[in-house]
């Protein structure tokens, strides 16, 4: 049995290792979907489903883009922060915030088909990670959090009064629970009601050594207390928090959460979660007899496990039916048709402008990267370019991307081809190291495959060959890093020096992960 495989009968965390940051979650007859940020990255906040809690896929994006030319660049850091998805009169909800922008809400009748246009719910500079409850009453609430960057709070929850339908709020809320001396950095509020207790699960303390807090009242007047329920305890899974939980039938609760893995971005864990005999809930397992719960490792199946049938992840390779990227990608902005060449068997990437990031060109801005997250600690991937370059300056290749990032290219030069490698490490106040350095020559008429494999501790090291056999290795190797609030990823693109009317195109044939 492989390191990684868990026992018979059992489940090993993190359940997905890849970077769904700030999950939510909920439960619909035999179904669970859950919802992440997106940041970024469009199309934007997947939707994932399973019927066991354990085994993910990819089924749909809320959107593809707002109405509003902002994201039509790369803005790093911004965009869907936090979603919280819920089941209410028939129709699945997503509520999520971007930082500068404000709250908006989208729904749907069947979370695998079409939402609705994101419908600003309130503009507002730093209002963040929402939630709705609807109550017995018939009356609407929403929670949410500030970030610190834009409205110098970072540890309030402010509870507002909304209209039933979701699109407006009705007063001008109340700051209901103010963490600046035991909850700093209170954020991603879920909202529940269970046996007559207002909830609010909240993590505090930050991302990389954070724990999981729940808020709970009476009456949503308050008085509110507060109790930690999960922390890092005995184990090596640091700021275990910010995330949902589910109650099945049987009253099985189980609550989903992020762990921060660097380069890796915020991976998923699954805790098993029991309600005490005083309507506290107990998250993880016991490490001390009255304290919070800690993080398993390993745990015996949710009941609604549907093994032995075989275990599922979000999707990664890719034969780009129809000449389509699967829903494993996003782009960098808003994607453009034009990004895109007409093709049936086959990816084609027209070559793209190479925009200027602190006064020079650099791929770290290049909307047009077609990316997706790391899916394990250990991988490789291989793509074939076939190369219909048009002028000098255009390039095409395999990226491994974050605000440290390295690619391996062919670029046309003037009348020859050269396979180069790229490398860059960007931070939000200037370039910090940028160079390309050249590998060897191409011929022009001869398909280049490109191959990373990624180890341990994100350690790359890229090769490139004529088939899928030979290959050539690229020194030196490239420490992998994380982006703006991600995790690193990977991808393809095709890029030009300079601007043309008719840029050239590489067509990707196949796009292999093995992991």
């Amino acid at each position: 049995m492989a390191n990684n495989e868990a026992r018979p009968g059992y489940y090993k965390n993190p359940i997905l290792h890849a970077d769904y940051s700030d999950p939510d979650i909920i439960h619909v007859g035999d179904d669970f979907y859950m919802v992440s940020s997106s940041f970024n990255h469009f199309p934007a906040l997947p939707v994932l489903h399973s019927r066991d809690l354990v085994n993910w896929k990819i089924i749909n994006h809320v959107f593809s883009a707002f109405n509003d030319k902002t994201y039509d660049t790369m803005q790093p850091g911004k965009g869907v922060w936090a979603p919280s998805i819920r089941y209410h009169d028939g129709k699945f909800w997503v509520f999520f915030s971007t930082p500068d922008e404000g709250i908006f809400m989208s729904f749907t009748d069947d979370p695998r088909s079409k939402w609705s246009a994101p419908h600003c719910v309130k503009t507002a500079k730093g209002w963040i990670d929402p939630c709705p409850l609807w109550d017995d009453d018939g009356r609407a609430w929403l929670v949410h959090a500030f970030a610190h960057s834009r409205s110098g709070r970072k540890h309030q929850l402010q509870l507002i009064e909304m209209s039933p339908d979701g699109c407006s709020l009705l007063s001008e809320g109340k700051i209901i629970y103010d963490g600046a001396l035991d909850q700093p950095t209170l954020e991603g509020p879920k909202f529940y009601k269970r046996n007559g207790w207002y909830y609010i699960f909240a993590p505090a303390g930050g991302v990389e050594t954070g724990w999981q807090s729940v808020l709970r009242a009476r009456k949503l007047s308050g008085p509110w207390e507060a109790r930690v329920v999960l922390q890092q305890g005995q184990t090596s899974i640091n700021g275990p928090h910010q995330g949902g939980f589910v109650e099945l039938e049987n009253g099985e609760c189980w609550f989903i959460h992020f762990q921060d893995a660097d380069l890796y971005g915020r991976i998923v864990h699954l805790q098993p979660m029991r309600w005490q005999s005083d309507d506290w809930p107990l998250v993880g397992e016991k490490h001390t007899l009255n304290g919070p719960g800690q993080p398993v490792k390993e745990h015996l199946l949710p009941s609604v496990a549907q093994y032995p049938q075989g275990s599922q992840a979000p999707q990664t390779s890719d034969d780009f039916a129809n000449g389509k990227p699967g829903l494993q990608w996003q782009w960098q902005a808003h994607p453009q048709e034009k990004w895109l060449n007409p093709t049936k068997d086959a990816l084609s990437l027209a070559c793209q402008i190479m925009p200027e990031y602190q006064g020079e060109q650099a791929l770290y801005a290049q909307p047009n990267l077609l990316l997706q997250k790391f899916p394990a600690r250990e991988f490789s991937v291989t793509t074939e370019l076939h190369a219909h370059f048009q002028h000098a300056g255009e390039l095409s290749g395999l990226i491994i991307y974050g605000e440290r990032y390295a690619a391996l290219v062919l670029e046309q030069r003037k009348g020859q081809r050269k396979v180069v490698l790229i490398s860059a490490w960007m931070s939000d106040t200037g370039i910090l190291h940028q160079e390309q350095r050249d590998i060897a020559d191409w011929p022009s008429n001869t398909p280049l495959w490109l191959r990373v494999n990624v180890a341990s501790g994100g350690i790359c090291h890229f090769s490139y060959g004529e088939n899928n056999i030979d290959w050539h290795p690229v020194s030196p190797c490239f420490a992998a890093g994380k982006g703006k609030w991600v995790g690193a990823k990977l991808g393809i693109f095709a890029a030009s020096r300079q601007a043309v009317e008719q840029p050239g195109n590489g067509v990707y044939s196949h796009f292999k992960i093995e992991l």
